[in-house]
């Protein structure tokens, strides 16, 4: 069975972190902020650092690539919405809706990978759905029961059915996608990503079922869940926009598993969520307040993870 996580994360420390116009479009996290550039980005790379310091204390391979100065690139911290590793050797590149945030596809990724002694076998390029309009996010739109060859993923301008089935052939995988809505001045907006209102791990499932409207695709969700053997802990939605969707285990070298959430998510957590996560795995929790509100993102979405075979020793 195929591993659910992975002892390795990629992460890009940035080079212009800000507030970014085009994706607060529909990503309702994003708050703009009246510090200047110099401050924003000096506070994020703070941020940045402390989780990087955090997640190796505990055993945790991590591989930083440095962002370029030009062209300006607000949003590359979170490198899981372009790309996605695999255990049989491919890697995938995907379409995004907004333009300025395709700049973040990084051409040396595979000499990075390479040189830290990790063989990709193909690069898949679903990027040509970009012409037609079609969007699909990496491990943003798709949240991935890898053990179980699933895909959990709320239909959105970000996430479209046509790369989503696409990928379901490519890669083998179940699709189960659905609608999830947030309200806005009594508007009901789709959930821009399913990572912010769900996280899976190798035990536990953390989705915000309340955003789910159709009782049908709720029920299919909780089924699916707790038929692959999930213990599911269910959060409000006050929780979703506090960042308790936007969780990821790993695990280190001696197999010890880890969820990591923000400090944010972890003290809207009632005792009782805490204590189901915790009985499962330990918890980090790095405090990123810049990053999430000017970034609209979370910790979840500042990790790519890392599942390619090692390159053999000769």
């Amino acid at each position: 069975m195929a591993l659910q996580t992975t002892s390795t994360v990629l992460m890009v420390r940035p080079a212009a972190f800000g507030f970014n116009p085009e994706t607060a479009e529909d990503n309702l996290y994003q708050q703009s902020d009246r510090r200047d550039e110099k401050e924003l980005q000096d506070l994020a790379l703070k941020e940045f650092d402390g989780v990087v310091e955090q997640l190796k204390s505990k055993g945790i391979h991590i591989i930083v690539m440095e962002d370029s100065e030009r062209p300006t690139k607000p949003d590359a911290i979170f490198p899981n919405n372009w790309f996605s590793t695999h255990q049989d050797g491919r890697l995938l590149l995907y379409p995004m809706l907004s333009e300025n945030r395709r700049k973040e596809r990084r051409k040396d990724l595979v000499d990075v990978l390479s040189k830290e002694g990790y063989k990709v076998e193909e690069i898949v390029d679903l990027t040509f759905f970009e012409d037609d309009g079609q969007f699909l996010e990496s491990t943003g739109s798709l949240v991935l029961d890898r053990q179980y060859q699933l895909a959990y993923a709320c239909i959105s301008e970000r996430t479209h059915l046509v790369p989503l089935h696409y990928f379901e052939q490519l890669m083998g995988y179940e699709i189960i996608e659905f609608s999830a809505v947030q309200v806005l001045q009594k508007e009901k907006i789709p959930i821009y990503h399913t990572n912010v209102m769900m996280h899976i791990g190798t035990q536990l499932a953390v989705v915000c079922l309340d955003s789910v409207e159709r009782k049908a695709e709720k029920m299919k969700i909780k089924e699916s869940l707790e038929k692959n053997g999930k213990k599911i802990v269910p959060i409000t939605i006050p929780q979703k926009f506090a960042f308790a969707g936007n969780m990821l285990e790993l695990h280190n070298d001696k197999g010890k598993k880890f969820t990591v959430m923000s400090r944010t998510a972890y003290k809207s957590l009632k005792a009782g969520q805490k204590q189901i996560i915790e009985k499962y795995t330990e918890v980090i929790i790095p405090e990123i307040p810049t990053i999430e509100k000017v970034g609209g993102g979370s910790v979840r979405c500042m990790l790519a993870e890392i599942f390619l075979p090692k390159k053999l020793i000769k």
